[in-house]
């Protein structure tokens, strides 16, 4: 036996075309060509396998909303939907806006998660961000340059301070960019003429121009295309419920569907699918509630919808029905955000991070009973994708045929990061 090699995932069809045997020791990639003597083989003829996917914007919940969510629910549906790093944002209840906060919640990660994760910080007036910097926040944000569920907007003058002091720590912003308007929330209609696309592309503007200091910037979930044109050299996301969903394939009255921004109708959606080379990143902005909380009337009914397992199933889906190169969908879920974060990347090159999703040919109809997440529902309930039949990360196998196995997860903490990863903290969690 070849010494230094705990996996060969064999017979992958690599990007450029080429079938190789990908070798595996100590949670990287040891070798890319001929098969090598090992142990576990995984033989992945007929298959698509992509290196482990990055979802830079989830909301895992936890404390007094694990109800909707928590780390151990939310990181199971990442991982069995080929996601083996999450980027947890920081509107959690309490915010991440204090060192004590923050460390307090990657020890609750540190505990339960199955998979990879890092932690943005949030900002409130006054809240020392530096101290957040070196703690190890990944970014600041989502910052919200209006309001919505769980956030309030910042002031224009707020805004420039976090940017111009996120800019002197050389940390990254992200943007939750829209100009609602006033009026009655009564439907679907209503919402997204409260936060129409023009306001959206508006408030992009209007953080670039804020942004005198060079701030690195991300935008988050653009819905419209001019959104993504206006935000020049920035960075930017979209979503699968943005690319995928349309206004019209929904009751005005039914709330699943609310979401901020709102999910567009089918003229504007088609606009932000042409930019699809623009677009840097794909996330899911996985903002998982409860159904009950969901059914409330449609003004107090919370905006937002689960998003993180069903994100690479149906955008390879796409790709396969679209004939767009698998090198896109790959570049898009994993090098970029990986490029952006300054995350070890995952891949097929000899160094690369071990984290890859085995995916099948075929591909099955979406139905809530087969999610992981707590949320137990689906905006894409009856949509077509093709989920991993197994995912390794780290050089484990830890998801195959919906069976979870324990892995060795790791925290990513941010540029700025001075210290030790905080202990575990058992007496908020627990791993199952």
């Amino acid at each position: 036996m070849a010494a230094g090699c705990d996996l060969v995932l064999s017979n992958v069809l690599l990007p450029s075309g080429r079938v190789a045997d990908i070798s595996v020791f100590r949670g990287k990639v040891c070798h890319v060509g001929a098969a090598r003597a090992c142990p576990e083989i995984i033989d992945c003829r007929g298959m698509t396998v992509l290196p482990g996917a990055v979802d830079m914007h989830v909301h895992m919940r936890g404390r007094d909303q694990r109800h909707k969510e928590d780390w151990a629910s939310g990181s199971m549906s990442a991982l069995a939907g080929g996601v083996t790093v999450v980027v947890d944002q920081p509107n959690t209840v309490p915010p991440l806006v204090t060192p004590e906060s923050f460390t307090r919640r990657v020890a609750e990660a540190r505990e339960a998660s199955w998979c990879h994760y890092a932690i943005n910080a949030g900002f409130i007036p006054g809240c020392d961000l530096s101290a957040l910097w070196r703690r190890g926040a990944m970014a600041f944000g989502e910052i919200f340059a209006a309001a919505s569920s769980y956030a309030e907007g910042l002031t224009v003058a707020e805004l420039g301070d976090v940017l111009s002091t996120v800019s002197s720590l050389g940390g990254l912003c992200t943007i939750h960019a829209e100009e609602p308007g006033a009026g009655p929330d009564t439907d679907l209609t209503s919402h997204h003429a409260l936060r129409p696309p023009e306001g959206e592309a508006a408030s992009v503007r209007r953080v670039r121009d804020l942004n005198d200091r060079g701030c690195r910037l991300h935008f988050c979930h653009m819905s419209c295309a001019e959104s993504v044109s206006n935000a020049g050299n920035s960075t930017v996301e979209a979503t699968p419920h943005h690319l995928f969903l349309s206004l019209e394939e929904f009751d005005p009255s039914d709330t699943r569907g609310k979401v901020n921004p709102p999910i567009r109708p089918e003229a504007v959606r088609r606009r932000l699918v042409s930019l699809w080379d623009r677009i840097d990143v794909l996330a899911s902005d996985h903002a998982p509630h409860t159904l009950a909380e969901k059914r409330q009337p449609f003004d107090n009914a919370p905006s937002g919808v689960p998003g993180v397992e069903t994100m690479v199933p149906l955008a390879l889906t796409f790709c396969r029905e679209k004939k767009i190169p698998l090198a896109s969908l790959i570049e898009k879920t994993s090098q970029m955000p990986c490029e952006i974060l300054g995350i070890p990347r995952a891949g097929f090159q000899v160094g690369d991070r071990a984290d890859f999703g085995v995916y099948p040919q075929g591909d099955v109809t979406i139905d809530a009973d087969m999610l992981h997440s707590r949320a137990a529902w689906t905006p894409f309930e009856g949509k077509r994708a093709a989920f991993p039949v197994t995912v390794i990360m780290g050089g484990e196998v830890v998801f195959s045929e919906d069976t979870f196995s324990p892995g060795h997860p790791v925290w990513f903490p941010g540029r700025g990061f001075i210290g030790e990863e905080p202990p575990r903290n058992n007496a908020d969690t627990a791993q199952p």
